[in-house]
């Protein structure tokens, strides 16, 4: 889900088991969601503690906004979160009665967060990830489910779909997809995060669906790319389904967990991603700007994104030491090609030779 870079945690408990629920949000979309569903679902506890990190909007400290007005006022304008939802700091008491740990907050903070409640915990705690990003291993690839999962000792799940925020807190229908080992968990997360406008389909490749949410963004940079050069519909067409085709690649040298089905490409989490952040995305819209204004990437981050963190280009660089370690960078000339053009100063028209020479057309 395309979220807002704001830190969050929801405590709620299941009344049938006494369950707590505690998510870690970037962004307040999924916690309208979430809020909404407990308040309806008598499994739920109504109440849902939500840590967000501090900061002042206004003179006002984000936290008694949102207790106060019910509102994100800076990350999502417009969209009154559910009364049920209360927001809470610090972010450890609100996860260490929590039986359900939701992760949407930008992945470079991930480390920091599960070393602060790791060990504080339950045990036998349930973990959703909606984070966008990689990590480089010792053996390459690292995914963030993974991180987690070894930081707190947890079951993982993640969630991806073309579910950008602002259209989800909106109410317009969309689609997600969860990755989920587990069926029983599969259920249960489902059951917390569907509604009538936000459909959801679990599937068992939870690797591939997190690779899809990360390399995805990747290909909106490229798209934006075209779009600053003033290329068409039929070349965005291109850079979409040449991006597929080496996240595909991708998923099929990394993802070590099965076999890597193509039908997972096909659900939310893959091409319909795809094409949401190509056309809708901040990462399209910021390399857009990138190659009209010749402004450096964090220049713009700063000016157009109101503190969020674009993802794709730091993905890209951690794609890029990922085949570098692998020695497989010439096979995917599109993901390098990002890469050069945003953090080694190569011209952006490399972009569209590297589209007219790519090895799907040889």
């Amino acid at each position: 889900m395309c979220q807002q870079h704001v830190f969050a945690s929801l405590s709620l408990a299941l009344r049938e088991k006494c369950v707590l629920i505690s998510v870690v949000l970037q962004g307040s979309a999924i916690a309208k969601i979430v809020g909404a569903n407990t308040a309806q679902n008598s499994k739920f506890d109504d109440i849902v503690n939500m840590w967000v990190f501090e900061e002042m909007v206004n003179g006002r400290k984000l936290t008694e906004i949102i207790n106060t007005d019910h509102e994100n006022v800076k990350y999502l304008p417009g969209h009154k979160l559910p009364a049920n939802v209360v927001r809470k700091l610090p972010v450890l008491p609100a996860s260490t009665d929590a039986d359900i740990l939701v992760f949407v907050i930008p992945h470079q903070f991930v480390g920091k967060v599960c070393d602060t409640i790791k060990g504080k915990i339950k045990t036998d705690a349930v973990g959703i990830s909606l984070i966008k990003g990689v990590d480089e291993g010792p053996d390459g690839l690292k995914l963030i489910s993974d991180v987690i999962q070894e930081k707190l000792g947890i079951t993982m799940s993640v969630l991806m779909g073309a579910n950008i925020a602002n259209e989800v807190a909106d109410e317009k229908f969309c689609e997600t997809t969860i990755g989920c080992k587990n069926k029983n968990h599969g259920a249960l997360l489902k059951e917390l995060m569907q509604t009538n406008n936000f459909r959801v389909t679990v599937v068992e490749e939870y690797d591939v669906v997190e690779i899809c949410g990360a390399l995805k963004n990747i290909v909106a940079v490229g798209a934006g790319f075209c779009d600053g050069l003033g290329f068409g519909d039929n070349t965005k067409a291109a850079v979409i389904r040449l991006g597929l085709m080496e996240m595909i690649a991708f998923a099929r040298i990394f993802c070590t967990a099965g076999p890597v089905s193509s039908a997972t490409f096909l659900e939310s989490c893959g091409v319909a991603d795809l094409i949401t952040t190509c056309y809708g995305g901040r990462n399209r819209k910021v390399a857009e700007a990138f190659v009209k204004t010749g402004k450096s990437i964090e220049e713009l981050e700063k000016e157009m994104l109101n503190g969020q963190k674009l993802q794709g280009p730091a993905t890209a660089a951690e794609v890029y030491l990922i085949l570098k370690h692998k020695n497989l960078i010439e096979k995917f000339p599109l993901f390098n090609a990002v890469y050069q053009i945003c953090y080694q100063g190569h011209p952006v028209t490399e972009f569209i030779s590297c589209l007219q020479n790519h090895p799907e057309h040889m």
